[in-house]
């Protein structure tokens, strides 16, 4: 078992190694290094100056760790944009929800996301090559970055060392129970993964039994009447692609009540995203179904397969007073 001379001795390359890797998108444990390297600092080093020389070096070990790391997603998302973005979505283990989550936190805040993005699950691997994406100027990017990263690591360094007392307890019964205390410890994150790989699997299938693709939605345009066709991409996402599927209405999955309002419930109503799976236009083609709509369907693989088709899209700027409230909001501008 390693000892609190070893942890405070090797934890500065610990947390470098880990914070880089985690920011690279690999499943480590960094919180819980973090905490494990700010209690054996204070376990250790008695002296207030030493000690804090020890948590500002480890500090900046996370901060240069966290930004080169996310440097290079940054870089991606601006030179790669959307690609990026579903790349980094399939690192995610809550893939389904972080687009959508992360567009809307930055559509809000812009670049002053990266501040809290770290303490939100999924955010900050998302929001760092989306703002690339969104051509945020490197220099304001890596001051957010900066006071990001040392934020979330102060703070877990900061409960390491309050609970220092409580956390060499633990490590005692730990070394007590030897190789067994590893299992446990080992197989807590696999079965979480094992749970979060298990609820995808759940979740595609459920989706896949009411869906169209976009060979059926190109003949079912040429009836009358037409089915209805909603964008719910964030303005963000428009801004990153700029076209829609011809005829399509800019809405917002949270306005169902406007969209029930306004086409009846005997209309056929398909919904199109960019989240993975197309969860969000599922989730909104559900809520439709619960609200008396009698067919509602999501578009697999949204505006990405009807390109994929061979179909025509023409821009957004063509879509204007068929928006549905709320939907087409002022894109954020830095």
């Amino acid at each position: 078992m390693l000892s609190h001379e070893m942890i405070a001795r090797y934890g500065t390359l610990a947390v470098f190694l880990n914070v880089l890797g985690s920011s690279l998108g690999l499943p480590l444990p960094v919180i819980p290094t973090l905490i494990t390297v700010g209690a054996g600092i204070a376990l250790v080093t008695h002296v207030a100056s030493s000690t804090i020389l020890h948590f500002a070096t480890i500090l900046g070990a996370a901060v240069i760790g966290g930004v080169l790391g996310d440097l290079i997603w940054f870089r991606g998302g601006k030179r790669y944009g959307e690609r990026t973005l579903h790349t980094v979505c399939k690192l995610s283990l809550s893939r389904e929800t972080c687009v959508r989550k992360t567009e809307r936190f930055f559509g809000r805040w812009g670049v002053r996301v990266l501040v809290v993005a770290r303490f939100v699950p999924g955010l900050s691997l998302v929001a760092v090559p989306l703002c690339g994406a969104m051509a945020v100027r490197l220099r304001s990017f890596v001051l957010h970055d900066c006071a990001g990263v040392a934020l979330w690591a102060s703070v877990g360094l900061a409960i390491g060392a309050i609970f220092s007392s409580q956390i060499d307890v633990v490590f005692a019964l730990i070394a007590h129970l030897g190789w067994r205390a590893l299992i446990v410890i080992g197989m807590a994150p696999v079965l979480y993964v094992f749970y979060c790989y298990c609820h995808r699997l759940m979740l595609a299938k459920a989706l896949e039994k009411a869906r169209i693709s976009a060979g059926e939605l190109h003949a079912l345009l040429a009836n009358n009447p037409r089915p209805v066709v909603f964008d719910i991409r964030s303005a963000e996402r428009r801004m990153l692609d700029p076209f829609v599927i011809p005829g399509a209405v800019l809405a917002n999955e949270r306005k169902l009540q406007h969209i029930v309002e306004r086409y009846g419930t005997n209309r056929t109503l398909v919904i199109y995203c960019s989240c993975p799976n197309e969860v969000s236009a599922a989730w909104m083609a559900k809520r439709l179904r619960l609200a008396g709509v009698k067919l509602a369907l999501p578009l697999t693989g949204g505006i990405g397969a009807w390109r994929a088709a061979g179909f025509d899209v023409e821009p957004t700027i063509a879509v204007n007073d068929a928006a549905i409230s709320g939907a087409a909001r002022p894109l954020f501008t830095h």
